[in-house]
């Protein structure tokens, strides 16, 4: 990792691995997230903005919230899944405040092209929910894609070690609850890296080692094992893992760790219609085709195998550390004797 210090915009629809990912960033040194910006996704803006508002403050993020989208560019926003999150996005264990109305002033979109201009060359930007903030951003000033350091996403899937969707036998969630904006994302140029299914689906965080997070993390390592239950339990049931896949901690450590990753280039669109909409498709290296579609779409880089292991070191390591730093009062008031 660079000696500098990483600044961040995440743009985010928590959503349970979004918090894991939040509090992993947050633990990790030389890395500061300037600001969170909000998207539907995982739960209704309202909802998901309030949460990130709350994570924030719990987690000790000293960065502005600003809220962003409410539905995708074009199509109709499909339901929330609160089969896998809950119905207030964070497993339903905590007694979170109503969300309330939707916060006054200018979009997300326009804050996050605030920053980039105000810092050229020194923000990156993660995303962890559906494009639509990116591509709003690209829409209101299309220059701030050559001031970006650099744009990870979390989503897609292209079907390496046989994974493929995860809402559709081709679709990854983020990606498909926007396409749209994902492929105006992908054919910007700016540097993308996708963490897709193809990885993030083999970084799963066994049970055993997520309860030792919860005891070692801190108030806020056992935050995370409180509303991870029933997101595990999902995991367990239909694709028959002991843990749950750390999808967005995965991304966050692309941005810190690279070279955990193996990635391919080349330019990805992004299928806007018909039964694969939402399907990411990578032009294979030194192919050539006759001028088209793909012919305006700048290479990006798509992970497709990751050091698993090292990455969940990383993450634990992290969680630890931010319990040994902010943990203290609660591990000494849980070994106080009844």
């Amino acid at each position: 990792m660079d000696e500098a210090v990483r600044q961040l915009i995440v743009d985010t629809d928590p959503g349970i691995d979004d918090a894991m990912a939040l509090l992993f960033l947050q633990a990790m040194p030389r890395t500061r997230i300037a600001a969170i910006t909000s998207v539907f996704g995982n739960a209704a803006v309202d909802v998901t903005t309030r949460n990130a508002r709350y994570l924030a403050e719990r987690f000790g993020i000293d960065a502005p919230v600003h809220a962003g989208a409410a539905q995708p560019l074009r199509i109709p926003r499909r339901p929330s899944p609160v089969h896998v999150h809950g119905g207030d996005g964070l497993g339903d264990a905590a007694a979170l405040p109503g969300a309330g109305p939707g916060a006054a002033g200018r979009p997300a979109h326009e804050h996050m092209v605030e920053l980039i201009r105000a810092q050229p060359g020194a923000i990156s930007v993660l995303a962890l929910g559906p494009l639509t903030n990116l591509a709003l951003a690209l829409r209101h000033d299309p220059g701030i894609a050559h001031l970006v350091e650099r744009v990870v996403v979390m989503g897609g899937a292209f079907g390496w070690s046989g994974r493929r969707g995860n809402v559709s036998p081709v679709a990854e969630a983020n990606v498909r609850n926007d396409p749209d904006a994902a492929d105006e994302v992908l054919a910007a140029a700016w540097p993308v890296t996708l963490v897709g299914l193809d990885v993030t689906s083999h970084c799963v965080l066994p049970q055993e080692q997520a309860r030792r997070l919860a005891e070692q993390g801190g108030e806020a390592g056992r935050f995370l094992w409180d509303i991870s239950r029933g997101y595990e339990s999902i995991y367990r049931e239909y694709d028959g893992l002991d843990g749950c896949c750390l999808h967005d901690v995965a991304a966050a450590a692309f941005l810190l760790e690279p070279g955990l990753f193996a990635v391919h280039r080349g330019p990805v669109r992004v299928v806007t219609e018909g039964i694969a909409i939402g399907q990411t498709i990578q032009q294979p290296a030194g192919s050539r085709f006759p001028a088209g579609d793909w012919d305006h779409v700048p290479p990006q880089q798509a992970c497709h195998g990751v050091d698993a292991q090292a990455l969940l070191e990383l993450y634990s390591e992290a969680i630890r550390s931010h319990g040994a730093t902010r943990g203290h009062v609660h591990a000494r008031a849980r070994a106080t004797p009844p």
